[in-house]
This record gives C-alpha cells, structure tokens and sequence, in this order.
C-alpha cells in the first residue's frame, strides 16, 4: 500500500502496534522532546501527541521512522519483513525507471487548506519544540525537508537541512558545501549575490521522506516515484518558484539569504554529541506558511542511535553503495551501513577472487559522492552474514591483521564527526579508515585458512535443518 500522507501512515503504525496515542498536554518546552528521545532509546511505537500546550488545535508525531519494522511498513511491506528482505524491494524498486510527478491543482492540495502571506506568516504560530535541553534554540524543522533548485539547469533537490527559529520571520542552520543544496548555494547563488529561493516541508508523505534522506543522483521527486511506484503529486508553492508533494503537513516557504548569516545552535546531533558550536550560519527568510487543518509537526530526536537520521542514511547510503560497486563489477554480496554507528561504518561482504580487492573497494566509496558521510569501511567474506553484529564483530577482531590489515587514509570528511579537532573541523577534514578483514589469497585453504566454527559452517545441511524445525519442539521460544 502506497501512503499519500503522514496521516495513512498513522494509521498503518496504529494497526501494527506501532504508535501511541497521548491524549494529555504535553509542553513544547522540552517534554515533547524528552519523550521522544526515549522512544528513540527504547526502540518504542512512535508517539502521537494531540494536544501541545499554547497551540491548540497542533499535533505533534514523533519517531516516525526509527525502526526497520516502521520502514517496512511505509514501504507498504510486511512490518515483520527482515533486513534483507526490505532491502531487496529498495534495490528493485530504485533500479527501474525513474517516475515523474503529477503537478495538480491547489484546491486538490490538502497542504493549502490554510493560506498565510506576508507579515502574518509568523513561525511562532507554528508550534516548534525545544528538542534537547541546551539546544540554541527551537527547532522546527528536524523531520522534513528544504526543496531548492539550481538556477541555471532547473534541477530540483530536496535536502534534510536542520532549521532553527531565530525569529518570527527568520530560521537559521547549516547548509554544507558538500551537500546537493549547499553546492547550489553557495557555488551559484551567494557567488551572484542573489537569494535562493526554498521550501521547507514538514510531515512529507514516509517515502518522500525517504528519498529526501536518500544520496541518489536520481531528482528526488522522480526518486519518491520509484519508490512508491506511482507518481508523487506536487502543487506550486504561493510565492516561490517552487513545487512541494500537496499532501504535507506544512510547508514554509521563502528565501536563502546570500549575503547574511546569524547565530544557530548548538544542537543535539546524530553523532549523539553536540559536536558544533554556537556559531554564523545560513539564513532563511521567511515569506508564506501553507499548513494542513489540525496540522501534525513531525519530530525527529537526534542523538544516541538510533532516531530516523541514523536508520534512513544508513539504509539508503548502503544500498547506494551497493549500487556504485556492482555497476563497477565487483563481486560484492551486500553492503550494510550500522545504524548504531551513526551510519559511520559500512560493511562489505565480497567473494574475494582477487588480492587488495578489499583497498579497491575502501578506495571506490571513500572517492565517490557518498564518501564524506563516513570513515570506516570493513570487509568481510562472502560468508560472512553482514546483518549479523556478532559475525561482524568476530570477523574484525580475528581476521583483521593489526597491521596488514588496516589502512589508514585522508579525505574529506563532515564537520560533525565528534573526534576532530576544531581545525579539522573547519576544513572538512575527515581521515579514514579500512579494516580488511578477509584471509590472504595465497594462503592455502586447507592448511593456512582458520575454519570457522558455527552452526551454519561444521553441521551438514540436514542436521541444520532438523534442529531449526524441531526448535520448538525442544521448548525455546519461537525464533
């Protein structure tokens, strides 16, 4: 099943035993933030808050996305689906053709039943949550996304950059240089002294969401297609050159200041540190708010693993990887981001049939697009079960040689990775690393290659199989 809106998906998490209804007030001042940073932490259904203090007649849905189970879901699959599974459907569905969206009218668009232009569109009437304690400020903007376009060829992106309120007509954050929309803007439009139009999108559609999240060179409208295998329908923004999917929850539109910064942050990060300062940073200026009747605020808790960042760039990063290194011919099997590494290291099983094939690998992702979002990449057998923590970790610490096996390069790197230094930080300066951890080829296979000792390596097929469908019968639980 395909979710048009925030509001079908809702209803997919409440049947599945996925979402909890809170019916008393809840502050915007920290609680709502408390309670789904510990949704987050406990691996919990996704709250819905009905009632926010000083705005009545706002929702707030947080933790949308924060588990495979939930990503099952919104892809419309069965919510029990396992990794693989999910995966395969990603791969399937991204490898076809890409699907334009269908532009309709705006009295067909439930995300213009409320109109507001000029002097009264005040992002204080929206209601924003003081997500962590210590943050620079209110957060509006940390489940959804800022559509932009590039002036001289039309190409659309839509990107999750983090937006602080700073005032009632004025949000602030980071726009990365190395980001879709940062090249953009800062490569184009601050350059020309001109202010770059946008479109902030708050409680998009789960697959919009998806894709926005997602590092495909594929335009992000024709991308959401893929995925939901029908065209997303867009309507126009009101006073931008601008297109936004017409069933979300918000949209702010406006304008990227070129030649203004001011304070933002700190903010609780998807490192799970505050890793950068108070500090000048990209200014959006305000110009109309669209908004949806009973409008449902999505919120996104960054922090310790695992929230919606984590999970969806390490789902999408990998399986982009993943295209990337079979479309140059390497025999991978799979490529697995951790979500608990804040989707820092990314594993990779191959059928090694050639020596340094592993290098070759560290060497293709770290030079791609994709390489700035990460620093480990670690290499396993084809064996090897890259879903399966404990194969991974006892793969790393008995396969990798101390010094053989781990190469140490520099590249360009996020300014959010906590263990920099402020210097490195400032540059975009980010080392990296490889853990080879497959055997040496010229070793022999019988004499030299250890054999692993596991269920699935020293018992023939059939004993396998006897004991897992009699698993049962012997009294465990069901598996």
């Amino acid at each position: 099943m395909v979710f048009k809106d925030n509001r079908e998906f809702i209803e997919a998490l409440e049947k599945a035993g996925e979402l909890v209804t809170i019916e008393q007030e809840v502050d915007w001042d920290l609680e709502a933030g408390a309670i789904v940073r510990k949704v987050c932490e406990e691996k919990a259904p996704s709250p819905l808050m009905n009632k926010i203090k000083d705005y009545p007649g706002h929702r707030y849905l947080g933790a949308p996305l924060t588990s495979h189970r939930k990503l099952a879901l919104a892809m419309g699959l069965d919510p029990d689906s396992s990794i693989p599974e999910i995966a395969a459907e990603y791969l399937k569905r991204t490898n076809r053709s890409p699907v334009e969206p269908v532009l309709i009218e705006k009295e067909q668009a439930p995300c213009k039943e409320n109109i507001i232009i000029g002097p009264e569109a005040d992002l204080f009437s929206l209601p924003g949550p003081m997500v962590h304690d210590g943050d620079g400020g209110r957060y509006l903007c940390t489940w959804h996304f800022v559509v932009t376009k590039d002036p001289d060829n039309g190409d659309v992106n839509w990107g999750m950059y983090r937006q602080m309120v700073y005032d009632h007509k004025t949000m602030t954050g980071p726009l990365l240089p190395f980001s879709d929309g940062g090249k953009v803007f800062h490569g184009k439009y601050k350059p020309r002294g001109e202010a770059m139009p946008f479109a902030t999108v708050i409680g998009p559609d789960p697959l919009s969401a998806v894709a926005a999240s997602a590092p495909s060179p594929i335009p992000e409208t024709k991308f959401t297609g893929m995925l939901m295998e029908q065209p997303v329908e867009l309507v126009k923004c009101e006073t931008v050159d601008l297109e936004v999917p017409a069933h979300a929850e918000i949209v702010i539109e406006g304008e990227i200041l070129p030649d203004v910064s001011l304070e933002e942050g700190p903010f609780g990060e998807y490192t799970g540190y505050r890793t950068s300062p108070r500090d000048l940073r990209t200014v959006y200026r305000v110009k109309a708010i669209t908004y949806r009747n009973d409008p449902i605020t999505t919120i996104s808790n960054m922090g310790v693993p695992t929230d919606e960042g984590q999970l969806l760039r390490s789902f999408t990063l990998g399986l982009e990887m993943d295209k990337l290194l079979r479309n140059q011919g390497i025999p991978i099997t799979g490529v697995y981001m951790l979500p608990e590494s804040t989707h820092h290291l990314v594993v990779v099983g191959v059928k090694a049939i050639y020596t340094n094939i592993a290098t070759q690998i560290a060497q293709a992702v770290f030079g791609s697009k994709l390489g700035p979002w990460f620093h480990m990449v670690l290499v396993v057998d084809d064996k090897t079960d890259i879903y399966n923590v404990d194969e991974i970790i006892h793969a790393l610490c008995t396969r990798c040689h101390p010094i053989n096996g781990i190469h140490v390069y520099q590249g360009v790197g996020t300014p959010l990775y906590p263990f920099l230094s402020a210097a490195e930080r400032k540059k975009s300066v980010g080392p990296k690393v490889l853990f080879d951890c497959t055997f040496p080829l010229d070793w022999d296979p019988f004499s030299e290659v250890p054999s692993l000792v596991s269920f699935k390596n020293v018992y023939p097929k059939e004993i396998q199989d006897k004991v897992l469908n009699n698993w049962e019968k012997y009294g465990f639980k069901p598996r």
